[in-house]
């Protein structure tokens, strides 16, 4: 069976620029890793179940609202600071066209192409003031000004992968479970599954993905358990 060539097949690679994975992905890592550290902390200072729940459900509330903000807040910043400077090359592009086609010339020549055919192309492009923008702006930023990521996107992303991600290390207690090691446990599994989808995105070992991301989770809750575990000895004197 003949294989069809890639650059025939429609939609051959992934989406890397529609602004709603990498939050999730970050959200959901950072829901469970917020989590599952605040529960160690709270859990190794010798507190109630109780409180354990009333602290994780705050920190998930919290953290998710925080994720959400910050990812409109950068998101749309980022976009302004795009449209700003499309702008600034769509003002150089009407007072100065020569000179915006010999610097994007100037640029393929840079690649290899030789510069009687650069020269053609770049004012090929030039008859066409919007294809000239986008020509230009993707040559100079690096950025498809057709193609800028969505905050709301980003922000509801963010919110609601935080919040699926710091529910797992809770799951144990709403379900009436009073082990703080059983929480853990569940929160690691989380962890390894999170990472171990994030590889189908990646095309990374599975496996890898997801030990990685549970050696990382473990470090933290490692790190506020021995916290938590000082501060609540010390209060007990």
């Amino acid at each position: 069976m003949t294989e069809t060539p890639a650059a025939l097949r429609e939609a051959h690679h992934a989406d890397v620029s529609g602004g709603w994975l990498r939050p999730a992905v970050f959200g959901a890592m950072d829901g469970l890793v917020t989590n599952i550290a605040l529960i160690a902390g709270v859990g190794g200072g010798g507190v109630s179940p109780h409180s354990i729940v009333l602290t994780g459900t705050a920190g998930l509330v919290a953290g998710a609202i925080s994720m959400g903000l910050g990812e409109y807040t950068s998101v749309r910043s980022a976009n302004e600071q795009v449209a700003a400077e499309v702008a600034k090359e769509r003002r150089e592009l009407e007072r100065h066209p020569e000179a915006e086609a010999r610097e994007l010339a100037d640029a393929w020549v840079a690649r290899g192409l030789p510069r009687d055919l650069a020269m053609q192309v770049a004012e090929a492009v030039r008859r066409d003031p919007e294809e000239a923008l986008r020509v230009h702006v993707r040559e100079e930023l690096g950025v498809d000004p057709d193609d800028q990521p969505s905050p709301w996107a980003a922000a509801i992303s963010s919110f609601v992968f935080f919040s699926l991600g710091a529910l797992i290390p809770l799951l144990p207690y709403l379900l009436g479970a009073t082990d703080l090691w059983l929480a853990l446990a569940v929160g690691g599994l989380g962890l390894f599954a999170a990472g171990a989808v994030v590889a189908r995105f990646t095309n990374r070992p599975w496996w890898t993905s997801g030990l990685r991301q549970l050696v990382l989770g473990a470090a933290a809750a490692g790190a506020t358990y021995l916290v938590g575990s000082l501060i609540g000895v010390q209060g007990g004197l």
